[in-house]
């Protein structure tokens, strides 16, 4: 069991891990299969949408977040024979302003905010995430995003600009997230501390993320679950 006394800052990943991305990626790729009548199941649906953010993220010249998800929906039509219309390709980072967060975030996060600095490490746009700040219910120390950090996770210079953002040892960082290979692998690699929030999904364990396998100090289903176990 992880020493929550001698941590001072929790830093969190955002979408997969505060926001329920999801239903929110299925709320907005799942119409455009229908009118392509292309049909798939939500764990391959996952699979796909995981491998090609990530062919995204990984290309030679940094692209946007906006950027990344538009080539996502063209990568959909790519694999599955359709040519998406400009409408829809803009339509899932469209979406992310709806997406909404998970029934416990707020609370436990506000629970959590009376014994710990919190931040926020997410693979985003500064206007995206500006669009769901508000209804995570808590105002966040820092927020380092992808686009200030022109890389993404597991990228380890995002890391790097929230501990010269933040200014904490790695010994009191406490970092959480949903994604072994975006944050639990990149994280403890660098020394810092970390939670696997290993929320139900149709492709379990890994969602919408790449599947990798790591050794969180502690797993969680929920940010409810952490926050009771740091009162512990």
């Amino acid at each position: 069991m992880l020493d929550f006394s001698r941590f001072s800052v929790l830093t969190f990943d955002c979408y997969g891990t505060m926001i329920d991305w999801e239903t929110g990626i299925f709320s907005a790729l799942r119409p455009i299969l229908a009118a392509h009548n292309k049909q798939i199941t939500d764990s391959v649906l996952l699979e796909m949408y995981s491998e090609l953010e990530l062919a995204a993220e990984q290309q030679q010249d940094f692209l946007n977040y906006s950027q990344v998800l538009a080539s996502v929906v063209r990568g959909f039509g790519g694999r599955l024979g359709f040519r998406p219309t400009e409408q829809e390709v803009h339509s899932l980072a469209q979406s992310i302003q709806n997406w909404q967060p998970f029934p416990d975030t707020a609370a436990a996060l506000r629970r959590l905010q009376t014994r710990y600095q919190l931040a926020v490490i997410s693979n985003i746009d500064d206007d995206l995430f500006a669009s769901t700040a508000p209804k995570l219910g808590v105002t966040f120390s820092h927020v380092i995003t992808a686009q200030q950090a022109r890389c993404y996770k597991p990228c380890s210079r995002i890391f790097h600009l929230a501990q010269k953002r933040i200014g904490v040892g790695l010994g009191q960082w406490l970092h959480v997230g949903q994604s072994i290979y975006h944050d639990v692998i990149p994280a403890k690699s660098l020394g810092i501390a970390t939670v696997w929030v290993n929320r139900p999904s149709p492709r379990a364990g890994a969602g919408a993320t790449k599947a990798a396998s790591g050794t969180p100090g502690l797993e969680v289903a929920s940010l409810a679950e952490l926050s009771a176990a740091s009162e512990n």
